[in-house]
């Protein structure tokens, strides 16, 4: 694979004093930005990684100024005083629309402000990065609006958008194709903040940099693989946005498919970002469409441990949108024929977890035959865990210690919040907004890619949409719809029961 140095050869040099970035905040005063982008701006400013001429203009509609701007962020940031407040020194803001059919320069003045900032800082090569904390719907004029007025002139300009891409195929492509118009796929930076994860990362390492697992990771070995996501609490009051969209396209065909790739891809010839969404994509054209037979939908319902989903008051009335789902994938190649990829994600269940489990098959010719539980072996399970606790571990079968030979499960574990108990692990946002600063696109979806992804999903979205399945009713707090607990049993997953576990408690809560 090329190194490092050859990887990261594209990079800004940074350290020459003529050359300046200004990052524009579009929906400044919004959740997102609030919450997510302006204290990952601060975290990596606050670790020395935002280059030394960083500023940051706020936009938005809201009538404010760069002192009221500054004041509402000032709770958000954590970190010393002092560091806040010289980070929020870097803070400005401009007031303006996002779309205005009566004017042709609807950004003129935030171009104009960030000009001024470049030619204050007597820049040679002013570079200039839009992050979209915006809505998709007001994507095209948004894009528009920056390409006629907003981009640089002696640098490079490139734009970060949020998902959902749009609702299916048809609506992604016709986004898509708009902002394709007006910026190259090399501008365009399409986050998808599970893949800046620390464990998301480490999936790559641990699957190509480990050869004792190289033959085991495949169909001969492996039973089925699990990629849950699972969440204690329901829509807490954002029922009328997550209507529009529903589990499905909410979580699954984003982020857990992005999860499964990176499960499933071969080893790319090197770790430039082209090369591993090249073996990605590969992956995505290998699933067929999900069919009806292959999921399962259940809509959470009032319980002793909350409210029903219809009681939520800004979802419509009699809605049957889904709240959870379970899919069962297959990947027509090679590596992973007969191997199903059960892909399930759900709120208001009875635990919150986020893990990939892959099961591996049953050791033939078992000399433990008389201690099997209901005639069943313990399995081998790989598990990555990213919630509740960040882990990475192993089930096996060990003898438990004493005098007779009685087995019982135990795991090689590498437990995050003990092993790097002590080290800084560094959020989403601010892996993602630093990898865009130095145009490092690894880890952000490329627009093939997304097509592939709604390909997969688009026929059973337009199916569910149109009434043609409806969820199973599920207890707030619960499991889930047992229709779930059929379909995973049908595809071959096998609950892993012995006589004895002796496995850390942290590790299998829930499991």
């Amino acid at each position: 694979m090329k190194s490092n140095a050859a990887r990261d050869a594209h990079k800004t040099d940074w350290s020459d004093p003529g050359v300046c970035l200004t990052i524009a905040v579009l929906g400044c005063t919004g959740d997102l930005a609030k919450k997510k982008t302006y204290p990952a701006l601060f975290a990596l400013f606050l670790h020395d990684h935002l280059p030394q001429s960083t500023l940051v203009v706020g936009y938005a509609r809201s009538d404010l100024n760069d002192v009221s701007l500054r004041e509402t962020l000032r709770d958000r940031l954590k970190g010393p005083g002092d560091k806040v407040q010289e980070f929020l020194q870097r803070c400005f803001y401009e007031r303006g629309a996002y779309e205005d059919e009566t004017r042709v320069d609807v950004f003129g003045g935030l171009g104009t402000r960030m000009t001024g900032f470049e030619t204050a800082r007597n820049a040679t090569e002013a570079h200039r990065i839009f992050y979209l904390a915006l809505p998709p719907s007001v994507y095209p004029p948004v894009c528009r609006n920056i390409h006629e007025a907003c981009m640089a002139t002696t640098g490079w300009t490139r734009v970060i958008v949020e998902k959902p891409f749009g609702r299916d195929l048809e609506s992604s492509e016709r986004l898509s194709g708009g902002i394709a118009r007006l910026f190259t796929e090399k501008q365009l930076y399409r986050i998808d903040h599970y893949l800046g994860k620390e464990l998301t990362q480490n999936l790559v390492v641990m699957r190509f940099a480990n050869r004792f697992l190289a033959p085991l990771w495949n169909r001969d070995n492996i039973s089925n693989v699990q990629i849950i996501f699972r969440e204690p609490f329901g829509t807490q009051g954002r029922g009328g946005y997550f209507d529009q969209y529903g589990i499905i396209r909410d979580i699954i065909q984003n982020h857990l498919l992005q999860l499964l790739c990176l499960v499933a891809m071969e080893k790319p010839c090197s770790l430039s970002p082209d090369d591993i969404r090249d073996e990605k994509l590969k992956v995505l054209r290998c699933i067929s469409p999900v069919s009806t037979e292959n999921v399962a939908l259940g809509q959470y319902t009032n319980s002793a441990e909350g409210v029903a989903y219809l009681d939520d008051p800004t979802v419509p009335a009699g809605s049957r949108a889904p709240t959870f789902a379970l899919t069962v994938l297959e990947i027509q190649n090679e590596r992973w024929e007969g191997v199903p990829f059960i892909v399930e994600a759900g709120k208001a269940l009875n635990e919150h977890k986020c893990e990939i489990r892959l099961q591996l098959k049953d050791v033939p010719g078992d000399l433990f035959k008389d201690q099997r539980i209901n005639g069943r072996q313990a399995r081998n399970e790989f598990v990555v865990r990213w919630q509740p606790d960040p882990a990475i571990y192993m089930k096996m079968t060990v003898k438990e210690p004493g005098l007779g030979m009685e087995l019982a499960q135990s795991e090689l574990e590498l437990l995050y919040t003990e092993k790097y108990e002590h080290t800084p692990i560094p959020e989403a946002y601010e892996r993602l907004i630093l990898d865009c600063i130095n145009g490092d696109q690894q880890h952000f979806v490329r627009r093939d890619e997304l097509a592939a992804a709604w390909k997969i999903f688009t026929p059973l979205l337009k199916y569910i949409d149109a009434g043609g399945l409806n969820p199973e009713l599920y207890a707030y707090g619960s499991r889930g719809p047992s229709n779930a607990d059929k379909l995973r049993q049908v595809a071959g997953f096998i609950e892993n029961v012995t006589a004895k576990d002796i496995t850390s408690g942290h590790l299998e809560r829930g499991g």
